[in-house]
């Protein structure tokens, strides 16, 4: 596959070349939508899904289709109940061996069970009002080590609110099962690597491993060699679902990304959707990932609002020139984005930084 076929893969099972028509059936194909911020699962279902009305997916979170909770990469995400429940289990040994490796000695002899159970009891909270609890019936450990330790360990979901954007930046936690009333499936990784590919494929083992957060997921890859199709990238071998949509090098509309959205985030080589010179300009020194526009399929530039007084501008940092043409689609689509984050502003403006 070429370096634009690959491209036009990956924007076709994202809905960035041709929109969907339902925001739950677009989570699940996108299998999550990295949620780190309360914001940008709403915009990156606007740019995906047409028509998309931010009461749609408040209605989702309210009724408990969709649930905000940590999942890949131990970040948080917004996700289906019904893929959190099915995928969950298959993720633990990143949160454990996560767990392990940033808290080292410092829950030395805790006992986990015992914690996850006490936590339970307490729940629903937000972490600055459950960690001195949690220090004060483990005393032996400090309160942000615990908080860690049962994130990693007891499966959490987030309590909506009438939020804007559905969650304060404070949000109550709850425990999954108990808010869900439903148990989760045995470990599946199987499952999860056949989604991934659904959603990001032909990907390498590599890229799996990096969405993932998991470690080994070779054995996995070879255990379906038979049910998916290779492609080669030079040594590189891409792994697909036989059936996934491979359009070719069709025309791509410019489409507006959140901040960190899964396009950016969901391989090692992202070359498919950002050029390497380009990497740096999206992430800052404290690891937050820019929201960022695409010309032609791939990464030109990123942007903001900013909401002053009455108005709301729009600003476009583009990595080179825009012709005119680009510019004029952007400021089309730009106009609509704007006047969906900050519908309240009497004034909508873009403008090119």
């Amino acid at each position: 596959m070429t370096l634009r076929e690959l491209n036009r893969a990956t924007l076709a099972r994202q809905a960035l070349l041709a929109r969907a028509s339902d925001p739950l059936a677009m989570i699940e194909q996108l299998v999550a939508l990295q949620a780190q911020l309360a914001r940008p699962p709403f915009v990156g279902l606007w740019t995906r899904v047409a028509k998309f009305r931010r009461e749609q997916l408040h209605a989702l979170v309210h009724d408990k289709a969709v649930v905000r909770a940590t999942l890949m990469r131990g970040t948080l995400h917004l996700v289906s109940a019904a893929d959190y429940l099915a995928l969950r289990s298959a993720l633990q040994p990143m949160f454990t061996a996560g767990a392990k490796a940033i808290l080292k000695d410092r829950v030395a002899g805790l006992d986990i069970a015992k914690l996850c159970a006490f936590a339970k009891s307490k729940l629903p909270a937000t972490f600055e009002t459950l960690r001195p609890v949690l220090a004060k019936k483990f005393p032996k450990f400090d309160d942000r080590a615990l908080g860690y330790a049962l994130r990693m360990h007891l499966p959490l979901v987030q309590v909506p609110t009438a939020d804007r954007w559905a969650y304060p930046a404070s949000s109550d936690f709850a425990c999954a099962e108990t808010w869900l009333g439903r148990v989760f499936a045995e470990a599946a990784p199987q499952l999860l690597v056949r989604r991934y590919l659904a959603a990001f494929g032909p990907a390498t083992v590599r890229d799996a491993q990096i969405w993932s957060g998991l470690r080994d997921l070779g054995p996995v890859f070879e255990a379906l060699r038979d049910e998916l199709v290779v492609f080669r990238d030079g040594k590189r071998e891409l792994f697909d679902l036989p059936d996934a949509p491979r359009p070719g090098e069709v025309d791509a509309p410019v489409r507006f990304l959140p901040d960190f959205d899964n396009l950016v985030l969901g391989h090692d080589d992202r070359s498919r959707v950002i050029a390497d010179a380009h990497r740096a300009a999206i992430v800052t020194k404290n690891l937050q990932v820019k929201a960022t526009f695409l010309v032609d399929g791939f990464v030109a530039g990123t942007w903001t609002i900013e909401a002053k007084q009455k108005t709301a501008t729009l600003v476009l940092s583009p990595f080179g020139t825009l012709k005119k043409p680009v510019r004029a689609a952007l400021e089309a689509e730009g106009d609509a984005l704007v006047r969906f984050v900050e519908p309240d502003a009497a004034t909508h403006a873009i403008k090119v930084a």
